[in-house]
Order: structure tokens, then C-alpha cells, then sequence
């Protein structure tokens, strides 16, 4: 947004009455423009939340009614379609910033995502419904989101991913959905814990001209919308002197984690929290094994120094939370569950005494 001069000595070239009145004129343009295009910029942010939710949920029913046609099974389709497609919107919208020239947005994109998914929507998930899980079940899955998490721990410490990271971060992904994938072939505990997260989406279209409509329409909306919020997320930093990397971590984050929100908050719902924390533990594995991988390839990625200096640490944090889980000796009853929602209160609110320094 430019800016115009309030203050006659601002303008050298004008003096007096002239002076005064061109500076009038100018401090109501501004105000009147000002507020044209902020309310635009929170337009294109709404929007683009509400394309991304859409886009990612046509989408991802139409590539499960696809899978299904092509008689892929459905653990493999709770392990990896749904693990994509519920971070789509993360996908989409860290590669728009990234090759914006974004970097920082794109980060906190991610970083913001996984604290909350650990934080606050498995935190609401366990105040619907405590979360008891197999160990089994996720002990595999749950590894590796933590290793991921180290992973991006230790990179944030250079301070950048660059192509050969990035390339080396997606195969490793890719060898332990194969790996997966021949241990479900042994249908157990795994097996039956993303078999059920396919069932939890409902409504799946059969005809093909259908399933055609919502994955064209879905990825439009993603991309479309992936436009929006970060154009309109963008102009509203640089509007209020926020940094990009603090808008990714928060409201970024936040609109990105919607399909992960309302596919947890859903399963627990049904009492079914072996899948509520299975949506959690994905997520967090495909979005920095995935998403910063396939980004970095595309776009190096320099790391801010607020978030490799702070903000992936919490992300860590956060996921240790899932470590006596793992180990088969506790759970996350309400109580915990208001801990970790309390938790991302305090992360937002530590975020706020960072802007105001």
C-alpha cells in the first residue's frame, strides 16, 4: 500500500495553505483507500479459507472414488490418499508462497500447521472423547512423525532446506508408504486402523463423471484459493508491519488445519479416537515430509530466524506429547486434553507479546 504524507513538512515542494490542504486531501484519500483495500484483503483471507476447505474436501473424495475404481485397497487408501489429501491445502498454499517469494510464510505454514494439529485440535479431540489407541496401530505412523519433527529440527539449525534436502525428505516418505504398504498387506492392527479412517468419509461419488467434476472442481478451488489467502494474508502483514512468518504460524496455520479439525473432531465424535489421532499423526508427517520436501525442490527455503529459534522447538514439544502413547502406558483423557489446548493458548498468546515487541 503506498503512503501519502500527513504532515506539510513531509512534502518539501508544497508550502503553506497550498501545503496544508494537498496534505488534507491526501490523509483522506489514504484513510478512504486504506479501508477499501484492507477490507479486501480480509475478503481474499475468507475466501480463500473457505475455497481451500471445499477444494480439499471435493478433492479428496474424488481421489478416494477414484482409488476405489481402480481397486486400490482401502488401508492403502486410509495411509496415503487421505494423508495427502487432508494436507492438500498445506500443499497448495506453501507452494504458492514459496514461489511468491514467501518463504517465511511458507514455513510458518507448516511449523504453525503441526503445532496445531499436536496442540489444538487433538487437544479438542480428547475433550470430545478420551484418546485410547492400539499401540500397535500407531507406534509405526507415530515414529515416524517424530522423526520427521527431528528432521525439521535439525535442518531449522542451517537455517534452510534446499533441493537435495527436500529431494531426500520426499523419498524417504515414499519408502515408508511402501514399507507400509506390505506390512498391511498382513491386514493388522495398522491395516484396520486406515481402514476406518477411509470410513469415516461419507458420501464418496460412484459414477466416474462425478468423481471427474469433484477432483477438477476440488483442485481448482485448492489452487484458486491457495491464491486468495496468500495474497490477501501478504498484504494484511505488510499493512500492519506483522511479519509473513507470524501470519503463516497463526492464521495461515489455522485455515490449512480446517479439513484436519473437522476429520478429528468427527472421529472422536464416533468414539473412534485410534483414528482421531491417526489424522494428527499423518498429518504432521505429510506435511513436513511432503509438503516442505516437494516445496524445496521446487523453491529453496530459507528458515526465519524466529521460527528456527523458537517456534520449531515448541512444534517438538508438541509432538513429545504423543511418546507415553506410543509406549502403551497412557492416554489422553480430558483433563490432558484442556492441558494442550491451554497449551496453544499460551503459544498464540506468546505469539501476540512478539508482535507487540
Amino acid at each position: 500500500m503506498h503512503s501519502f504524507p500527513c504532515n506539510p513538512k513531509e512534502s518539501p515542494h508544497m508550502r503553506g495553505a497550498e501545503a496544508g490542504a494537498s496534505s488534507h486531501n491526501n490523509c483522506i484519500f489514504q484513510g478512504q483507500r486504506g479501508g477499501r483495500v484492507f477490507s479486501m484483503d480480509i475478503l481474499f483471507v475468507i475466501g480463500g479459507l473457505i475455497l481451500l476447505f471445499f477444494g480439499g474436501e471435493g478433492a479428496l473424495r474424488g481421489a478416494i472414488a477414484l482409488a476405489k475404481k481402480l481397486c486400490v485397497s482401502p488401508a492403502i487408501i486410509g495411509l496415503t490418499v487421505i494423508g495427502f489429501g487432508t494436507s492438500a491445502p498445506e500443499l497448495v498454499v506453501t507452494l504458492q508462497a514459496a514461489l511468491d517469494g514467501q518463504p517465511d510464510l511458507a514455513i510458518g505454514n507448516v511449523v504453525g500447521s503441526n503445532i496445531s494439529n499436536l496442540l489444538l485440535i487433538l487437544g479438542l479431540g480428547g475433550l470430545i472423547t478420551p484418546l485410547v489407541c492400539c499401540p500397535k496401530a500407531i507406534r509405526r505412523d507415530g515414529g515416524m512423525m517424530l522423526a520427521s519433527m527431528v528432521v525439521l529440527t535439525i535442518l531449522g539449525l542451517t537455517g534452510k532446506i534446499v533441493f537435495w534436502q527436500g529431494a531426500l525428505m520426499l523419498s524417504t516418505l515414499l519408502v515408508f508408504l511402501s514399507w507400509s504398504y506390505y506390512q498391511d498387506k498382513k491386514k493388522n492392527a495398522a491395516s484396520d486402523l486406515h481402514e476406518r479412517e477411509m470410513e469415516e468419509l461419507q458420501n464418496v461419488p460412484e459414477n466416474p463423471l462425478v468423481i471427474g467434476g469433484y477432483l477438477l472442481a476440488g483442485f481448482a478451488g485448492l489452487v484458486f484459493g491457495a491464491h486468495l489467502l496468500v495474497e490477501g494474508a501478504v498484504n494484511i502483514a505488510t499493512d500492519f508491519g506483522i511479519p509473513e512468518s507470524i501470519i503463516g504460524l497463526t492464521l495461515v496455520a489455522l485455515g490449512t488445519s480446517l479439513p484436519e479439525l473437522a476429520a478429528t473432531v468427527v472421529a472422536a465424535m464416533r468414539k473412534h479416537a485410534d483414528v482421531a489421532v491417526a489424522n494428527v499423526m499423518g498429518s504432521c508427517m505429510f506435511n513436513v515430509l511432503s509438503i516442505l520436501g516437494i516445496t524445496a525442490m521446487v523453491e529453496p527455503l530459507t528458515i526465519a530466524d524466529d521460527i528456527r529459534q523458537f517456534d520449531i522447538w515448541v512444534m517438538l514439544a508438541a509432538s513429545l506429547v504423543l511418546v507415553p502413547m506410543l509406549k502403551g502406558d497412557s492416554k489422553i483423557c480430558r483433563r490432558d486434553a484442556i492441558f494442550l489446548v491451554c497449551g496453544y493458548l499460551a503459544y498464540i498468546g506468546s505469539i501476540g507479546t512478539r508482535i507487540w515487541a
